[in-house]
């Protein structure tokens, strides 16, 4: 049997902690995200308590499949944007029944994107501009919580701000992550405050959810939630890999996440994705110094994850015996520079500006038409008003 060298124990571990990294930047960063998209939808606590249960189930044994089988640091996620996306939505548009038989629908379609080479093909060609002015748009709502959650609950909103500027002050990565942790701590004050620990549940279980399909929340859910899964999340996570010299396996990426998706639609998750945000905390060079080993940092982090999950429904009873509006406002933060880099994205470009704009403001103001949420109609604004005004003005 051969014997470990210090060499060995010491990347090992230095994995290990890349893997735990990972997944608490990932999983305390945007649970709150995740939480406000399904309640927003209708889930009852415990239903969106099986939701973050099945997401950190799924994102963990995907992440453990795909690294362990290519021998890559390939990190697993639940779409964040997707969550946004859905917390966007007005309340009570659709029943939760009908989100959970959108979410399948969104499955198969990320199982689509792996499957058919021409669908990976279109959605390369998906303007970006109108992409990031759509997800730009959806997180508009959502990142303005935390400003003015200052008016209905100004102790732990602004307390929740103060935490979050001064960890971009010393410590930036992590900012996020302490905001969350603080959004918690309020929680659990406000919990201790009204002797409310009666209603503190600490057992995670999945709940079965019956599918429903309707034509308008295929529309308004899954299209979005594809689009803005496979524009912020898939491809950038794609190119994310490819900057640390990484070749993502996109076929087996796609069937894995998407039969993830729409599997454990049925207990409450919406979607999970090839990580973007966090994929160069597993794949850079705190995972390791040989890029061939740096895949356990990313099995690590699904490791991690099953282990996350098991917080799940404490998670959900501390959210949902809060002051209203503090993980949404919590949820906001998190979001804050994805809002940033998408409006970036989208107004980059002059002879996209006014289409992007276009966009950004249709699904800020979630325009619902014949049942179809805000979200699809920005795609259809912005890609008309491209080709109605700007495309003739450029020729």
């Amino acid at each position: 049997m051969a014997r470990q060298t210090p060499t060995t124990g010491n990347a090992l571990s230095q994995s290990v902690l890349a893997g735990l990294i990972t997944t608490m930047v990932g999983f305390v960063a945007s649970f709150a995200v995740v939480l406000a998209g399904l309640f927003q939808v209708g889930a009852s606590r415990e239903q969106a308590a099986s939701g973050l249960l099945v997401l950190s189930l799924t994102v963990g044994l995907s992440t453990i499949a795909l690294s362990w089988r290519h021998r890559l640091p390939i990190s697993i996620a639940w779409s964040t944007p997707g969550a946004a996306m859905l917390a966007a939505l007005a309340p009570g548009e659709f029943g939760f029944n009908q989100a959970v038989g959108a979410f399948i629908v969104g499955g198969i379609l990320i199982m689509s994107a792996g499957l058919v080479p021409s669908l990976h093909r279109l959605l390369t060609r998906i303007p970006v501009p109108i992409a990031q002015g759509m997800l730009a748009g959806v997180l508009i709502p959502l990142c303005l919580k935390p400003f003015t959650a200052v008016a209905s609950i100004p102790f732990p909103a602004l307390g929740i701000l103060l935490v979050f500027f001064i960890g971009l002050r010393i410590l930036p990565k992590f900012a996020v992550a302490l905001s969350m942790l603080a959004a918690v701590g309020f929680g659990l004050w406000h919990i201790g405050r009204t002797e409310a620990w009666d209603s503190i549940e600490v057992l995670p279980q999945l709940q079965w959810v019956s599918p429903e399909f309707s034509w308008q929340a295929i529309a308004s859910i899954s299209v979005p939630l594809f689009v803005v899964t496979m524009a912020s999340q898939n491809i950038p996570g794609v190119a994310v890999l490819s900057s640390f010299g990484y070749t993502a396996p996109w076929r087996s990426t796609m069937l894995v996440t998407g039969v993830g998706s729409a599997g454990g639609a049925v207990f409450g998750g919406h979607a999970i994705n090839l990580a973007a945000i966090t994929a160069a905390l597993a794949a850079g060079e705190q995972a390791g110094a040989d890029p061939r080993l740096r895949w356990r940092a990313a099995a690590s982090s699904g490791v991690f994850y099953l282990v996350f999950g098991a917080l799940s429904a404490l998670i959900v009873s501390v959210a949902s015996a809060s002051p209203e509006g503090l993980f949404q406002a919590a949820a906001g933060l998190a979001l804050l520079a994805t809002l940033a880099n998408a409006l970036l994205g989208a107004m980059a470009e002059s002879a996209w500006r006014l289409s992007a704009l276009a966009t950004v403001l249709v699904a800020a103001g979630n325009l619902t038409l014949f049942g179809i949420g805000g979200a699809f109609w920005a795609l259809v604004a912005g890609l008309l008003t491209h080709f109605i005004v700007e495309r003739n003005a450029r020729r």
